[in-house]
């Protein structure tokens, strides 16, 4: 970190025709720290800036015109580890590090959870069996199932067609499962390239779902489906 910060202070001094410590003094009197800047997923083109752009105005002017978050079904897949260690909070000085937790093993015991849901809560869910994964003809066998669910427990979606949205995995994308989708009646959500920002279940279901699981540990799958 202190190379990088040095070289960004050099790259300031060139441009401002002054010496690094003169710019590493002002820095430190403006009480200036460096950080690097985070990585995004994809880099857009202006293009796809555009295409963005456009695609957003739509969706904002449809909300206005007529309020529509009520039809909207998502869903995702969510790892569900047996073994969920509590990250460790203590007061400490500045400076000072704070006790460490290890991270849960990626190869260790684990399930995948998957969920649909509306802003009423979740209308259809699935945990698979360790080992087992999705693809297409698993992805539409649930989506079948979901629209089942949603005669059942949804009135209001009877009276109104469903907005689907997911994601871009392969299973999701693959021309059966867009066939399935409008076969069921369902309206695509569309959204521009790259936009994980659209993925409520992310922000929202599997955030509280991950606080619920703290310090979580499972002896089985009957354990963590119950």
């Amino acid at each position: 970190m202190k190379l990088i910060a040095k070289r960004a202070q050099e790259h300031l001094a060139e441009q401002l025709n002054v010496d690094q410590s003169t710019v590493s003094r002002r820095l430190k009197a403006m009480g200036k720290i460096i950080k690097i800047g985070r990585l995004i997923p994809h880099e857009l083109t202006d293009r796809q800036q555009e295409n963005r752009n456009i695609l957003c105005e739509m969706l904002l002017a449809s909300y206005k015109r007529k309020s529509c978050l009520h039809r909207i079904v998502t869903g995702d897949e969510k790892w569900l580890y047996f073994e969920n260690p509590k990250r460790n909070r203590s007061y400490v000085d500045p400076g000072q590090q704070s006790k460490s937790t290890a991270r849960p093993n990626r190869f260790g015991r684990k399930t995948i959870l998957c969920i649909f849901w509306d802003r009423e809560g979740p209308i259809y869910y699935e945990l698979l069996k360790p080992g087992e994964t999705i693809n297409t003809d698993r992805y539409k066998q649930q989506l079948l199932n979901l629209n089942d669910a949603i005669l059942e427990k949804r009135e209001q979606k009877r009276q109104h067609k469903v907005i689907f949205l997911d994601d871009n995995a392969p299973s999701h994308r693959a021309k059966p499962t867009k066939v399935i989708v409008k076969e069921l009646g369902w309206e695509p959500l569309a959204y521009a390239t790259y936009s994980p920002d659209l993925a409520p279940s992310d922000y929202h279901l599997f955030a509280l779902l991950g606080d619920a699981l703290v310090d979580q540990r499972f002896t089985s799958y009957e354990h963590v489906k119950s």
